[in-house]
């Protein structure tokens, strides 16, 4: 038994230690590596497949709101990325030149994208000429590189995969209505998908992207009380249009700007997943996410007709992704690592079950067990997984509930941040003088300015002037 529970026990608790308990867990649940290359990740196979189902999903869910994906160069002509100077500031520190073709340096530096808002802008400038051409929905999957000064798997690493929608419009109404479309389809997707609960806001002028009119952002409380920004869409206005001069003939033959958006979603989800269902064994994956969701593990599997009847009951229930372990460890080994590499369900089944027309399915998230006959198993399973899946989101969202805070002065703000983790919600006048301060004497930032607002004092939290919007405030990965 003490070989048996070797492998938790290398997990350190998340309440003694919890950056350290999120490295254990991506380091042997074996979803990432770390490669020769500082700041630079390796995708293990368990770590690429939540990607691949995240990707899948997503990419379905773009499809169905009109969304055609295409791909672009992954360099960017400095005079290109120049155009923009809003943009070129935001970026600046983290931008990674290529100075060498082969052995020749280059007449122009190229830097590696950090995002390809300045490669869209110079294809729709010759794309779009007529209203005709519009509107321009596209998306693409891709990498991009940041030269990050700290880094950490999946949630910060130089290199990163994610999808970035970019769309241009004729008018402004309508990248407005694409832009909250795109909100609003991520936190759905967060919700259903990954059962992680999100905040629904605006960012200040402080936290938007740079170059952008306004950035729309779902947030996340991680099980440490850190908020994590889990996706973000922006409306550009014209601004980018003008810098890169994207016009078309409108339907009175006058010429005009374009109006844009983009959004995006990155592997960081990856990071929430661990981080708001985590616990001290491992993993807990949603079903609906989880690359595998039902492990059966055969006991006493050299017996005569246990392999058999495992492999049967994996046909059996082929309408959902399974596996059976007959690798030669212990069974207690065995219900560890899958435990670690958080599956759904596990299905136990021995002769003395398989005698008795039976098995035994294992909550991940619970532990619950339950006795089952084997003819009733794939019903059984289906209804698991749906309430596990939802039984998970709620738990969630408890917890966010729990972990949320209102603060109706500054002094009482500054007590909570230091004392309980989580949000804060409080008023703010709108200066930005204000969110500079806050920030500086308590680490909190803005995190957004929620689509459903409450009123909870006439005055800034901060300065006691008149209030204009309430704000979830909090410390943020």
């Amino acid at each position: 038994m003490a070989k048996d529970k070797k492998l938790v026990e290398q997990i350190t608790s998340m309440d003694v230690d919890f950056a350290q308990w999120y490295t254990d867990v991506v380091k042997k649940a074996e979803l990432m590596g770390y490669s020769s290359i500082k700041g630079f990740m390796i995708f293990k196979p368990a770590g690429y497949a939540l990607w691949e189902n995240i990707k899948a999903e997503l990419d379905k869910r773009f499809k169905e709101t009109g969304v055609e994906n295409v791909y672009m160069p992954m360099v960017i002509p400095e005079s290109l990325l120049q155009k923009e100077k809003d943009h070129v500031e935001g970026f600046a520190p983290e931008v990674a030149w290529v100075t060498h073709g082969g052995l020749n340096e280059l007449q122009e530096r190229l830097c590696i994208r950090p995002t390809s808002e300045t490669l869209f802008c110079d294809f729709y400038k010759d794309e779009v000429q007529s209203y005709r051409d519009l509107p321009k929905v596209y998306n693409q999957w891709c990498s991009v590189v940041r030269w990050e000064k700290e880094t950490r798997p999946f949630l910060r690493s130089r290199e990163f995969l994610w999808q970035e929608g970019h769309t241009a419009h004729a008018t402004f109404e309508e990248a407005e209505e694409r832009t909250q479309q795109m909100l609003n389809l991520y936190a759905d997707f967060c919700e259903d998908f990954l059962a992680i609960p999100v905040v629904r806001g605006k960012k200040t002028d402080k936290e938007k992207f740079a170059g952008a009119e306004a950035t729309y952002t779902i947030e996340a409380l991680m099980h440490d009380g850190k908020a994590l920004q889990s996706g973000t869409s922006h409306n550009f206005g014209d601004g980018f249009a003008k810098a890169y001069e994207i016009q078309y003939t409108d339907k009175d033959n006058k010429l005009k700007h374009v109006f844009q958006t983009s959004w995006g979603m990155t592997t960081r989800l990856i990071g929430a997943l661990i981080m708001v269902h985590g616990d001290n064994s491992g993993l807990v994956l949603p079903p609906k996410v989880a690359p595998t969701q039902v492990c059966i593990v055969p006991i006493m599997q050299k017996k005569e007709g246990v392999l058999e009847k495992a492999n049967e009951v994996k046909e059996m229930l082929s309408n959902f992704r399974v596996k059976v372990d007959d690798s030669d460890k212990s069974p207690g080994w065995k219900f560890s690592e899958q435990e670690m590499r958080g599956i759904p369900l596990r299905i136990e089944m021995g002769p003395r079950d398989i005698e008795a027309n039976q098995a035994i399915i294992v909550r991940r998230d619970t532990s619950e067990k339950i006795t089952v006959s084997i003819d009733e198993l794939q019903t059984k399973v289906g209804e698991l997984l749906d309430t596990m899946q939802k039984e998970m989101l709620e738990r969630a969202r408890k917890h966010r509930d729990a972990h949320t805070y209102v603060a109706k002065n500054y002094d009482e703000f500054k007590e909570i941040v230091a004392t309980k983790p989580g949000f804060v919600k409080a008023m703010w006048c709108g200066d930005q003088a204000c969110e500079d301060k806050i920030k500086e004497e308590t680490t909190a930032t803005a995190r957004c300015m929620p689509f459903t607002q409450e009123h909870i004092s006439d005055t800034c939290v901060c300065c006691g002037k008149k209030a204009t919007k309430m704000v979830y405030w909090g410390k943020a990965y």
